[in-house]
């Protein structure tokens, strides 16, 4: 432990030292020093919420008979703009904060707050990001659900800063929210969050990871209030060298071992048996005729928030990695080696070429080549709305998203208008001769990012039966623009 807050406190110095030599530019023409009081207010924020000490204005409301999640009122506690201590922001009433903690069992830290940074639609609710995200506003709050929104699942991220090794990012992510009338499809709704994320990096050897935010105003003033809620692990299993026990759900994971992965199953209890603790705190302002109202709506909240951790903790499980993995998530699809062969078979039967440069391979060996493969392969399904199944390695990279997360990804969503009409209009063609060319262009990440490519061609796969199983798509020399 000694060894390890050294190590931080190194990292922080050179962090400063950094930033004061002008070696470290931020976005937004932030200055760093502002950058790091954004951060050290998210997480001080964060800690009043989960410690709720009565010194601090905390009290613990009656519950439901049910005390999985444990609600505390604040009367106290205003949110105020720092440069004009007059004007409060929220509701009157005070903060109420709905948190619960529950024990994780083989669930790496940071693919779990990785995933959850990356694909906030799973859990959350744009609703209930739209009440909190009335705080700063000086009207009075209303129960969500007065005025719905749809969730366009349109998350875009802008990174802040970062420190030196990434082990702790700043961003603001901006949420799309879709009207549903026609008289509020003329404003603007989305909303916009400050967000701190820390041990991201599965190499991170941390005490704590987490994923703090706050919603703020699309200007971003530098003494915007905040109402920190989110989530943090606290490994119970430290490993004494230092090394993460954590692996990704993905190809990888199996690739890299490959025939050993047996024993690894057998001899590494470490990823078994990796415990850890999940924190989850919300804090919802209120005012004081809506205080119940609110509490229950906090606690039934969170309560879904569980249930979403709970079903993505069940993917991301080591124990659920590997190609056995692939194979269920790929619902109805062949294995993972199977696939690979179709997809190489009838790149060669459409267009009269290798993909590969030893397409001689079998099994696991051409699977391992086909997820090495420099150029970004996709596969999505042959559907009215094609969603992607399987990427190798470049277009995981390329997608900025993970094996267990391909899925909420759909064909559609990585084009623009321009790319969307260039890939329809070929789509005849595709079924016609069984595959298409598609000019040089931009598509975007699963984080909303710009990526270009040189070329890219699609083709349909064929199984045994000769019937069309999927579409593959080969992105060749992209790049984040």
């Amino acid at each position: 432990m000694k060894k390890l807050l050294c190590i931080q406190a190194l990292r922080h110095l050179r962090q400063i030292a950094q930033e004061t030599s002008g070696e470290v530019v931020y976005a937004l023409g932030r200055q760093p020093a502002v950058l790091r009081t954004f951060s050290q207010r998210l997480s001080r924020g964060f800690n009043d919420a989960i410690s709720g000490f009565n010194d601090d204005g905390w009290s613990v409301m009656g519950g439901d008979g049910i005390e999985d999640v444990v609600i505390a009122c604040n009367s106290t506690k205003k949110i105020r703009n720092t440069s004009n201590a007059g004007i409060t922001f929220g509701a009157p009433g005070g903060i109420i904060c709905a948190k619960a903690s529950m024990l994780l069992q083989s669930v790496p830290p940071a693919v779990l707050v990785r995933f959850l940074r990356e694909h906030r639609s799973e859990w959350a609710d744009y609703n209930i990001d739209a009440y909190l995200a009335s705080s700063l506003k000086t009207s009075a709050c209303s129960l969500p659900g007065l005025r719905p929104m749809r969730f366009s699942e349109g998350q875009m991220i802008m990174p802040l800063a970062h420190t030196v090794e990434n082990e702790e990012i700043l961003e603001v992510v901006r949420l799309e929210g879709q009207p549903l009338t026609h008289d509020e499809a003329l404003l603007s709704r989305d909303i916009h969050l400050l967000q701190l994320c820390t041990g991201i990096d599965e190499k991170s050897v941390g005490s704590s990871f987490q994923l703090v935010f706050a919603p703020i105003d699309e200007h971003f003033p530098d003494d915007a209030p905040l109402i920190s809620s989110g989530f943090r692990v606290i490994p119970l299993d430290v490993k004494t060298d230092g090394v993460s026990s954590g692996r990704t759900l993905d190809l990888a994971s199996s690739l890299d071992v490959g025939s050993a992965a047996p024993q690894a199953s057998g001899e590494s209890p470490d990823d078994c048996s990796l415990r850890s603790v999940l924190t989850i705190a919300f804090q919802f302002p209120y005012e004081m005729h809506l205080q119940d109202s609110v509490a229950a709506m906090a606690r039934q909240y969170v309560r879904s928030v569980i249930s979403a951790v709970q079903r993505v903790s069940m993917a991301i499980s080591p124990s659920q990695s590997g190609l056995n993995a692939g194979h269920r998530m790929l619902s109805g699809f062949p294995e993972a080696a199977t696939l690979a062969r179709w997809v190489c078979q009838s790149y060669h039967y459409h267009l009269g070429m290798e993909l590969l440069n030893q397409s001689d391979g079998a099994g696991e060996a051409l699977l391992k080549m086909l997820w090495h493969h420099p150029d970004a392969v996709l596969c999505c399904s042959f559907k009215e709305k094609p969603m992607f199944t399987f990427a190798n390695k470049a277009g995981l990279d390329m997608l900025e998203t993970s094996l267990v997360a391909l899925q909420d990804l759909t064909l559609d969503k990585i084009f623009d208008e321009s790319g969307r009409k260039a890939l329809f209009s070929d789509i005849s063609k595709l079924m016609e001769q069984g595959y298409a060319y598609l000019p040089s262009g931009v598509c975007m990440s699963g984080m909303g990012r710009h990526v270009s490519f040189d070329q890219a061609v699609a083709w349909k796969v064929l199984g045994e039966d000769s019937n069309i199983h999927c579409l593959a798509f080969c992105f060749v020399n992209w790049s984040f623009v």
